[in-house]
Formats: structure tokens, sequence, C-alpha cells
């Protein structure tokens, strides 16, 4: 199956190195996109566990990390269309 990106959705997946071929399902890009959100979210707060970010600090780094990820608010069946 081919599916067509949205443009602005292929923006933002090209933001974290992420280019999907026609043939690719919006739900193999979506889990991975998910994945290294998490991973990333993890990393946070080892970094805060370890004392790099102060704990009253960490939830403004949270907030930021989400603003880099805004694709991940929109609903993976409005990332593409089927062709």
């Amino acid at each position: 199956m081919e599916y067509l990106y949205r443009e602005s959705v292929l923006a933002e997946l090209a933001r974290h190195g992420v280019i999907p071929s026609n043939d690719t399902s919006p739900d193999l890009v979506h889990d991975f996109v998910s994945d290294l959100y998490r991973y990333e979210i993890r990393a946070l707060k080892q970094r805060m566990v370890s004392g790099l970010i102060p704990k009253n600090q960490y939830a403004a780094y949270v907030e930021e990390l989400r603003k880099r990820y805004p694709v991940l608010s929109l609903p993976k069946e409005l990332w593409a269309a089927a062709r």
C-alpha cells in the first residue's frame, strides 16, 4: 500500500531524521517517533536523578521536549492518506 504523507508531517518528521517512503506505514513511523520521544524523556529523567538537572526545573525541560514533538499530538490517522 502507498501513503501520501502531509507536507507538515513530513517536515516535522524530518526534524527528527525520519523520512518515510511512500510505502512506509504511518503506524510504523508513529511508533518509531513515539519510541524516540520516550527515549529522550527517560534520558531527561535520568539527568534529573543524576543531579544534572535541578528537580524544580525538570517540568520546564519536559515542556521544552514536548514542544519538539508536536507531530505526536496529531492522530496518526491524519498523518497520511492511503493511495
